[in-house]
């Protein structure tokens, strides 16, 4: 039973640590708008396209990602699963978007741990902040997220890596309460070991 506690116990210092570091270098940096960067009319025209008519608030939601990070050179759309009972698990797939570097598909998975219930299903844009390369977005990325609906929700995180910021803007269908410490780890290929 020790080892157990002392195990949870060392991963919570841990993610806490790397989310720390990660959330402390992106704070105060605003991405710099670039030429090639996507403007907040064109993702939210793909957003009410990808997300449909469940998305009333989405304009609201990008409005505050660009004000706050400014022009995204990337995104991804697509879909995710989610469940927890205190620790959790998430698996998604979707398609990378760039100008310069064209479409990519990708994978997504993660643990998270905290006082978090429920699960969900969703449909997820995620705004990419200075991506330098497309093989740069792959990786974990750490964020802290909070949940709060019953039936549906729109909902913004923010996770960072280095001097990338993802911005996950989801609309959900399930039952979910909670906060919780984790990350996201993006691949190219699918696997089941979200660590």
């Amino acid at each position: 039973m020790n080892g157990i506690i002392r195990t949870v116990r060392n991963l919570i210092f841990a993610t806490a640590a790397m989310l720390a570091s990660g959330l402390v270098a992106a704070a105060p940096a605003m991405a710099q708008a670039s030429p090639a960067g996507y403007n907040m009319d064109e993702v939210i025209q793909t957003g009410h396209q990808f997300f449909g008519t469940t998305s009333g608030s989405l304009a609201q939601v990008v409005e505050r990602a660009f004000q706050s990070y400014g022009l995204p050179n990337g995104y991804i759309l697509g879909e995710e699963a989610a469940g927890a009972f205190f620790g959790g698990l998430r698996f998604g797939e979707g398609t990378l978007f760039t100008k310069n570097a064209g479409q990519h598909r990708i994978f997504w998975q993660g643990p998270s741990l905290g006082f978090d219930v429920g699960g969900d299903g969703a449909r997820t844009m995620m705004l990419v902040y200075d991506l330098p390369a497309v093989e740069a977005v792959y990786g974990r990325f750490g964020g802290v997220s909070g949940s709060a609906y019953l039936i549906g929700g729109l909902g913004m995180t923010v996770l960072t890596r280095d001097n990338i910021v993802l911005v996950p803007v989801k609309t959900g269908v399930g039952a979910r309460l909670g906060v919780n410490l984790g990350y996201l780890k993006l691949t190219p290929m699918p696997t089941w070991n979200p660590f």
